[in-house]
């Protein structure tokens, strides 16, 4: 009988340990599916692969926050500073390579810049891997010039979310409105930025 007992105490020690030892992996869940954040100085980021050339952003920067053009050339001498006059309005979409609604959303943001040539709207890619970015508008056909954010200077100098996607819009080089959601539909991307600038 004491065998039995020793027997059951070696089995209840066996289980618990497995179960100390595996429950840390399991809460963790299944991170390598989700993308990894990457910071400046890493070295994918440093490794990048070339980026495609993409439209110009036209301007140094957006909301007062200086950034490079994703796959623009260099050359900022055609470049014009930021337009702050009280009647310019800029839509931006900030968005990742990497997130599903951003990919369905980048051609309705394409559309809706195309029906609303009175606003100038463009693009924040919020990541270090710029050529995934540059490639993932090829991929979808869309001619959007989106601003490459490698470390998160526009959401953070504009106190955003942590989520991508998200709207704002900009007026004379202020924040009228954030709109962290994904747009599927351009009628309602109208409706939401026609109430933010009444």
């Amino acid at each position: 009988m004491n065998r039995h007992v020793v027997g059951y105490l070696v089995a209840v020690v066996a289980v618990a340990v497995l179960l100390v030892a595996a429950v840390p992996g399991m809460m963790r869940g299944d991170q390598e599916a989700e993308p990894e954040a990457f910071s400046p100085d890493s070295s994918e980021a440093r490794q990048d692969r070339s980026v495609p050339p993409r439209p110009d952003c036209g301007a140094l920067g957006v909301a007062g926050v200086e950034l490079e053009c994703l796959g623009a050339p260099r050359d900022s001498s055609h470049v014009q500073p930021q337009d702050l006059s009280a009647d310019a309005v800029t839509v931006v979409n900030v968005w990742a390579w990497w997130c599903g609604p951003c990919r369905e959303e980048l051609p309705v943001m394409e559309r809706f810049a195309q029906a609303h040539p009175e606003y100038r709207v463009v693009g924040v890619h919020a990541d270090a891997r710029a050529a995934s970015g540059a490639e993932l508008l090829d991929e979808l056909g869309v001619g959007l010039p989106s601003f490459q954010d490698d470390d998160n200077s526009f959401a953070g100098a504009l106190g955003l979310p942590s989520v991508v996607p998200i709207t704002v819009v900009v007026r004379a080089g202020e924040v009228v409105t954030m709109l962290p959601k994904a747009y599927s539909d351009v009628s309602e991307l109208e409706s939401d930025v026609r109430e933010a600038l009444a």
